[in-house]
């Protein structure tokens, strides 16, 4: 009988091993958003094909589409959709939160993971009639909002804190990506890379499962294929891969201003200041108007991008198409329409990269590779300057070409890529990753400012051999909490507390006899004139006071003068403000 109390002991220890920890549950919680974000990216897609086929009879690609329609239709279709994506986005307004965020990377980065269904749902329908009426932006940006806000509402059902939330909300992105893109690696890269700000194996091993099991879902479920058909890269050698470098550096400069010229038109249709409908009615018309020159500007730019990684085009042709579909795309997105602008980004990549190498082509035909070597790599370079976010460009590109011939050119090109653009201007396609540059830009000023500029004259100081009545009068001199004590040449020595000095007054003796070097404190904290405002403002929160003696060095000591808090703090706020 007394063996029972010890083996049910022995039981309870073993339930407490075989208990998951909460790292070891947020795995499995990421494998169920893995697999819900691809039920989500499913549904957005059997959703336009279906609106599709309400519009014209058939679902096919939208360039197709915009093939066989009539013209009136290419102009009537995007004008229709748009019109209907506005009242749904004006809708959307109506199921504001407080306190929640209507953008899945604001709920990761500075939010509390929470995103509204009603909202989401809103938006997504919004997002939906735009992409099926053929506006000129990705499909994916929606499917990942609502592979985030499905993680979002699971999360929020299991009572997750916070800070598991917004990781919960953050492996339902990486999960809407990687259905999206068929790249679990890029997909988890790029919410740690662009999103979250850091890779640790806390956050990332969560989005590589999420991501993971959204593949094998994507894979199972559907007639999946990637995105784009690759070609095998050819092996590059000697004196070409500075051409991939060359052609990184152009593709570098070129995404700042293909970032500035959506700004420019989001704040062109602002000026307008129409209503939600019809300014997207007016992004819509002017993408019809476009497509009956180009129809190749409607969608996200899938089959244009396979057929220049597949056939030659006439430069002229694609050099016209690459403008057209800028312009398009600058109106969609600019009259306020849902959705993401990646894809069209890898659009101009592709573009841009084949135009190049049609180029390098004609001059060195013998010494270069096709084109298409270089469109797979633009996409890359475009990418990395247009995210700031080189290392998801490449391991993206590279899971999508599956070749290691693609890695020395691909990483050269991002590279360079990434640096010109940082160079050419501080835009970005997130504007989750401009504040962070900002904000991370901003620490490194202030920690390199220096105090020296804020020191003042030390005016309550003593010298070592001063007796107690000068100290005394010291004190009533200046309203201060510690006088400075310095020897004869002026060094610092150490600091005497009014508390000691009234203890001293207090005592018995009537006549108190001790000199400042005896009653002074040695162990009291000091500053040099190169110390930061960080480190100026650490050590005042360690002293707890209000001034600080500045000496010329830790060796010699000399007393320079004082600083205090408060103009620090003062300084402080100003290069905030």
């Amino acid at each position: 009988m007394k063996a029972l109390p010890r083996l049910h002991r022995q039981w309870i220890r073993l339930l407490d091993r075989l208990r998951p920890s909460e790292t070891h549950s947020m795995l499995l919680w990421a494998a169920v958003v893995g697999f819900i974000g691809a039920l989500a990216t499913i549904g957005f897609r059997e959703a336009i094909a279906a609106v599709q086929y309400l519009a014209v009879g058939h679902s096919s690609s939208l360039v197709e589409m915009a093939e066989t329609v009539p013209v009136y239709a290419r102009i009537a279709l995007p004008a229709v959709g748009g019109l209907i994506a506005g009242l749904l986005l004006q809708f959307s307004g109506r199921f504001n939160t407080h306190g929640a965020a209507s953008d899945y990377m604001e709920a990761i980065a500075i939010g509390d993971g929470r995103i509204p269904v009603r909202q989401g749902l809103a938006r997504s329908g919004s997002s939906l009639f735009t992409v099926a009426s053929g506006g000129s932006i990705g499909r994916e940006g929606s499917m990942v909002h609502l592979a985030a806000m499905c993680a979002s509402y699971v999360g929020r059902l299991a009572q997750f804190s916070p800070a598991r939330l917004r990781l919960l909300v953050a492996c339902g992105a990486a999960a809407g990506i990687t259905a999206a893109y068929s790249a679990p690696i890029g997909g988890a890269l790029f919410v740690s890379e662009i999103v979250l700000g850091s890779i640790s194996m806390e956050s990332f091993g969560p989005l590589i499962v999420a991501s993971v099991i959204s593949n094998i879902t994507m894979r199972h479920l559907t007639s999946y294929e990637p995105p784009y058909q690759m070609p095998a890269f050819p092996n590059v050698f000697g004196s070409e891969v500075l051409l991939f470098v060359l052609l990184g550096l152009i593709a570098g400069a070129a995404a700042p201003q293909f970032l500035r010229i959506l700004d420019s038109a989001k704040a062109g249709f602002r000026r307008l200041a129409l209503p939600l409908p019809a300014s997207l009615c007016l992004g819509g018309l002017m993408v019809g108007l476009i497509s009956i020159r180009v129809p190749d500007v409607w969608g996200n730019g899938y089959s244009v991008v396979n057929s220049l990684l597949h056939h030659e085009w006439m430069w002229g042709t694609l050099l016209l198409v690459l403008v057209a579909k800028i312009a398009a795309t600058a109106a969609t997105t600019g009259s306020g329409g849902i959705g993401g602008v990646f894809t069209p980004t890898l659009f101009v990549g592709a573009s841009l990269g084949s135009l190049f190498g049609q180029g390098v082509h004609m001059l060195w035909p013998h010494a270069t590779s096709n084109p298409f070597a270089y469109a797979i790599v633009g996409m890359g370079a475009f990418l990395a300057g247009a995210t700031q976010a080189p290392l998801m460009a490449i391991l993206m590109m590279f899971e999508m070409t599956l070749s290691y011939s693609v890695v020395l050119p691909l990483m050269l090109a991002c590279v360079a890529a990434y640096f010109m653009a940082q160079a050419s201007g501080k835009h970005s396609m997130y504007e989750v990753t401009i504040h962070r540059n900002e904000n991370e830009r901003a620490k490194a000023r202030w920690r390199g400012l220096q105090i020296a500029d804020l020191i003042k004259p030390a005016a309550a100081l003593v010298r070592a051999s001063a007796g107690f009545a000068e100290v005394e009068r010291c004190f009533l001199d200046n309203p201060v909490r510690y006088v400075y004590v310095v020897d004869d040449a002026s060094r610092f020595e150490g600091v005497i507390s009014l508390h000691e000095i009234k203890q001293h007054l207090l005592a018995k003796d009537a006549e108190p006899t001790a000199s400042a070097g005896e009653l002074m404190n040695r162990d009291f904290a000091f500053l040099m004139p190169g110390a930061s405002l960080g480190d100026a403002l650490q050590a005042f929160l360690t002293q707890g006071t209000e001034r600080l003696p500045v000496v010329s060095n830790a060796d010699e000591r000399r007393l320079l003068g004082v600083v205090s808090k408060s103009e620090l703090l003062l300084q402080i706020q100003q290069f905030a403000g």
